[in-house]
């Protein structure tokens, strides 16, 4: 008799997972079941502002694989069914249907934990009226869309102002709202040093969104309809026919809490190189809801990506399979826009590199993407972090036009590889006017901060 794998949770992770552990055992070998409370599968949920803003013209643009695709793959796949309890103790699962609400108890052999992340929505009044939205999943994103379209007023607050909430507050703009983002942040997109938000935020405005910073939400104001009317703060209120929440994201971890399994400081479950639990030779867990080694800093983060997640279910699948595969830990990379600004990061920002005990040379430069000459060209604001005496890169981060994102990737690279700034100077990237200046901007910012290391104050 074959062995049962049992995965919790049917989006990247999950079902990257169940793909890879199939690729390499048969059905007799290893049953695989996969429990989901949602109706899709295989999706990008980085997709979904683009969805709402139109961009993307139909959900199903957004899926990899489909639940049929999944199933002709011997996966037995039980969407709309929500796992409730994990038995560790006698290796089984509890799974509720949600439209029968028939429980049905299921044992495993090996168990995934897939569970991803829950949009945060703080303990506000008001938080759960109609109208007011997180957007996670294809669900939460279809029932945005068609809030939308119901909705009469014209006015729209986005609370918070990271990845999420910049991109949605974009998205509303382009379907013709009058959008307000609050954020307690002094500048949007906290992940970014305060002095390169600032690029975001004057972008932003021009945009037309009114960008209200150092603010805190006190609580949503409902009619008697129980629908939204405004959100309010200590110093004032800002009408909203609709609200996106942008807060961020937490791991969904409750089920694993109750079942003991260890959580770290940032609430995700905490596993090998391997992705195996714990203390849990027979439980594995990836992608939103695990926390990951931040190689720069040394320690632990949440920090939920699609590529994480894609990267930790091959992984799992790979075990689960047989095989052998390690997940060494992450640099922080991630890229954005707004409109056609380009934001990008990696690596450590001022305050990480201090909590993490880190002294360290700043330096900002500005450049254009092209050569200068070039038509076309534009500006590019690159600043760059440098540990003081060994002169090791901690982190890059790029506010610009024209292809400005990308370069990231030369940092993300320079990162995991531990390279100082000065050997970063000797770097021989691609050249030709319409792609960089003879001194690529990344180069640019390496040799100032090789500088301030040489001067060493």
């Amino acid at each position: 008799m074959g062995e049962r794998m049992v995965i919790i949770g049917a989006d990247a992770t999950g079902m990257s997972a169940a793909s890879q552990a199939r690729r390499l055992r048969a059905a007799d070998e290893l049953e695989i079941i996969v429990f989901d409370k949602g109706n899709h599968t295989s999706y990008s949920a980085c997709g979904i502002p683009y969805w709402v803003s139109g961009d993307v013209a139909d959900a199903d643009d957004l899926i990899a694989r489909s639940p049929a695709e999944h199933r002709a793959r011997d996966i037995d796949l039980r969407l709309r069914t929500e796992v409730t309890d994990i038995d560790v103790a006698r290796r089984r699962v509890l799974a509720r249907d949600l439209d029968t609400d028939e429980r049905t108890w299921t044992t495993y052999d090996k168990l995934v934990l897939a569970t991803g992340a829950t949009p945060i929505r703080p303990p506000l009044p008001g938080i759960d009226a109609e109208g007011v939205y997180g957007v996670q999943t294809l669900d939460d994103g279809q029932a945005l869309i068609d809030g939308l379209a119901a909705t009469t007023g014209r006015e729209a607050v986005v609370i918070g102002a990271g990845y999420i909430g910049v991109e949605m507050a974009e998205a509303l703009v382009r379907r013709g709202f009058r959008v307000t983002m609050v954020t307690r942040a002094a500048e949007p997109m906290s992940t970014l040093d305060s002095d390169m938000g600032a690029l975001v935020r004057k972008a932003m405005v021009g945009m037309d969104i009114r960008l209200i910073t150092g603010a805190e939400v006190t609580g949503i104001r409902t009619g008697a309809d129980g629908r939204v009317q405004a959100v309010s703060t200590a110093d004032a209120e800002y009408p909203a026919d609709v609200v996106v929440l942008g807060i961020g994201v937490r791991p969904t971890t409750e089920l694993a809490r109750r079942a003991g399994l260890p959580v770290g400081e940032s609430g995700g479950l905490l596993t090998d190189l391997a992705q195996r639990v714990h203390g849990y030779d027979d439980i594995w867990a990836g992608g939103d809801c695990v926390e990951v080694l931040d190689l720069v800093a040394g320690a632990l983060r949440h920090i939920p990506l699609g590529t994480h997640a894609n990267k930790h279910g091959q992984i799992i699948g790979t075990g689960v399979g047989g095989g052998y595969a390690t997940f060494p830990g992450v640099v922080g990379t991630a890229i954005s826009k707004v409109c056609d600004l380009e934001v990008a990061r990696t690596g450590l920002g001022e305050a990480d590199a201090l909590r993490a005990g880190l002294q360290f040379h700043a330096v900002t430069i500005e450049s254009t993407g092209r050569a200068g000459y070039f038509p076309g060209a534009a500006p590019m604001t690159v600043k760059m972090l440098a540990e003081r005496r060994t002169g090791r890169l901690l982190g890059v981060q790029i506010v610009g036009r024209d292809g400005a994102a990308k370069r990231i990737d030369v940092a993300a690279v320079a990162l995991t590889a531990r390279m100082t700034v000065e050997q970063m100077t000797a770097l021989d990237l691609g050249y030709a006017p319409p792609f960089s200046p003879v001194w690529d901007p990344i180069l640019v910012a390496a040799r100032a901060a090789a500088k301030a290391v040489a001067r060493g104050h």
